[in-house]
């Protein structure tokens, strides 16, 4: 089960996603995806590595390494790296939240709203079992489709599956994702086999 109070660590790898706050929506235009992504570059990526990722209007989930502690260290400067040396786990934590504030914030100024935009507390699960890798992945790609946004993964910009059909340059992890599942011709295959009810028991939100 997931929990919002287990620690987030080094090497290790986590599904991790939020929801909006009650009816709100997240994104509502393409320029709001963006920004998200720009903002999870710049607090994310420094500290972990992504093998999947997908944006809905109002909610999203990853697929995130966590980086080694002494390269996580080495990307620091100044306070961060005063905050990092009291607490590694929570320091992590703090990278999301700064993520989440921070896109809150723009958002508010662009759409003259106050209050918060997230659930609180980012959900986290840690995924231990290699046999899970692949499937997080397809799950998390085929939200979309679950959801009635559209039909077939590759229909949906927002996520990370266009990168891995395409070996598109970006900051996702497809050589060691595709690794996982063994190339692309299993990669399509499990997109296409692997029923979203039973991924859902496994990776429940």
């Amino acid at each position: 089960m997931a929990s919002i109070k287990i620690e987030i660590e080094p090497n290790q790898i986590y599904h991790i996603w939020t929801h909006a706050n009650g009816s709100e929506n997240l994104f509502r235009s393409d320029i709001n995806y963006r920004n998200f992504m720009d903002r999870f570059t710049r607090h994310i990526h420094p500290v972990g590595e992504t093998f999947a990722y997908c944006l809905m209007p109002n909610h999203f989930h990853f697929m995130i390494r966590l980086r080694p502690k002494e390269e996580i260290f080495s990307c620091l400067i100044g306070k961060k790296r005063d905050a990092f040396q009291k607490g590694l786990s929570n320091f992590l934590s703090q990278q999301f939240s700064n993520l989440l504030n921070g896109y809150t914030q723009s958002y508010n100024y662009q759409y003259k709203r106050k209050g918060s935009l997230f659930i609180p507390n980012f959900k986290r699960k840690l995924i231990d079992s290699e046999a899970y890798f692949t499937r997080l992945i397809v799950y998390i790609h085929n939200n979309p489709v679950y959801h009635g946004f559209v039909s077939e993964p590759g229909e949906w910009c927002y996520s990370s599956y266009l990168a891995y059909r395409k070996n598109k340059m970006t900051k996702v992890s497809i050589k060691e994702g595709l690794a996982w599942f063994g190339g692309i011709e299993s990669f399509d295959d499990l997109h296409r086999q692997l029923s979203f009810e039973k991924l859902a028991t496994i990776f429940q939100e």
